[in-house]
């Protein structure tokens, strides 16, 4: 288990840990999987950004690109692409709000998930759940929640569902620290304990909830509550993709082997506010904010640990990040010249019955105009 960050911090990017490098999760790596993981992280970052811009600006008509709240995940990228990196086919994800890094993670098209910023018909979600209900069950990956620790239960399930089967799986819940205070996450907690289900609780914890410090809001070490339901747990650096991996991987193998559930805190940052509809910097000050972007920078670290390894150069990292930007402003094109759902879509994709008349069984009227 990691020590607590030190209040005092280094005036440089920090390498990635050489003995994370060294797990055999992280030696088993080609070369070519270290390139993606780090083109990963850096598509994401350009995607959030390019997102920033679309919601901020204007369309030609002079309104918003993106209505209602957009919830950027710019400094976690290697929680969600170290995480969603070690999935295989009975492994399952679920998250709360933040949710366009684990969509990216798990393989969605940019171009779907932009468009479904938009609000956009050709979007994942047809343009009826914007940017807190990606999904993509196809993938796994079941969203995109907006209730506060709502997902928790439902990762639950999913475990459920795998132990049920009889498979060697796993379901992969994650939330933000403001969320561990919530009923449900202790209810759920509780139910995975009890009936020995495969769900590992991942706690992003990146120290604000939404404006309110984890110092003014909970009490204890956040992943050690899970000594009172019986659970493992452990802590990890969020900033560091090798060590997000080595952690997560011994509690997936718990999860898979024994069928048991763990809580894991990552310790990470945000660098924007809680939304973009939030200041940046009421409640933190720009100083901390920078001091972090200079020495834990996720991407940063990567970088600085596959030119130290000779996998990447300046000028190869150079290029992918022209590729991830290329790849974000396409996806913004083409959720610009998508068209917008029609009033009649409104009804669709509600009621399993009504778009499947022919099997209806249920009496009585679905909707009331």
């Amino acid at each position: 288990m990691s020590k607590k960050p030190s209040a005092t911090i280094e005036q440089k990017p920090t390498a990635s840990n050489t003995s994370h490098g060294q797990a055999p999760i992280n030696a088993a790596l080609t070369q070519a999987q270290k390139i993606e993981l780090f083109s990963q992280m850096v598509r994401i970052r350009r995607f959030e950004e390019r997102s920033h811009r679309a919601y901020t600006g204007k369309n030609a008509a002079g309104g918003a690109n993106i209505g209602g709240f957009l919830h950027l995940y710019n400094g976690q990228e290697a929680i969600a692409v170290g995480c969603c990196s070690l999935m295989g086919k009975h492994d399952h994800v679920i998250t709360a709000y933040r949710d366009h890094g684990h969509a990216i993670a798990v393989g969605m098209d940019t171009k779907a998930l932009m468009a479904e910023l938009y609000g956009k018909v050709t979007g994942c979600s047809k343009g009826k759940g914007g940017s807190m209900h990606f999904f993509s069950p196809e993938r796994n990956y079941w969203g995109g929640h907006g209730i506060v620790g709502g997902q928790i239960p439902l990762g639950v399930g999913l475990a459920y569902g795998v132990k049920y089967k009889g498979h060697k799986g796993s379901a992969m819940a994650f939330m933000g620290d403001g969320a561990v205070n919530q009923g449900a996450v202790h209810e759920a907690y509780n139910l995975a304990a009890l009936w020995n289900l495969p769900c590992i609780f991942v706690i992003e914890n990146n120290g604000y909830s939404m404006g309110t410090s984890q110092a003014r809001s909970s009490a204890g070490d956040l992943a050690k509550r899970a000594e009172g339901y019986g659970m493992a747990w452990g802590v990890c650096e969020g900033h560091d993709v090798y060590e997000v991996r080595a952690t997560m991987d011994k509690f997936l193998k718990i999860a898979r082997e024994e069928c048991k559930p763990a809580v894991v805190e990552i310790r990470t940052y945000r660098y924007r506010g809680h939304s973009v509809a939030d200041p940046d910097n009421t409640y933190r000050t720009k100083t901390e904010i920078e001091d972090y972007r200079r020495t834990k920078d996720p991407i940063q670290v990567f970088q600085t640990a596959l030119i130290a390894e000779g996998v990447l150069t300046t000028e190869s990292a150079e290029k992918i990040d022209e590729a991830a930007r290329a790849e974000a402003e396409a996806a913004a094109d083409f959720a610009d010249a998508s068209p917008y759902p029609t009033p009649e879509d409104i009804q669709k994709d509600v009621y399993w019955e009504s778009d499947n008349p022919d099997q209806r069984t249920s009496q009585g009227r679905l909707f009331f105009n």
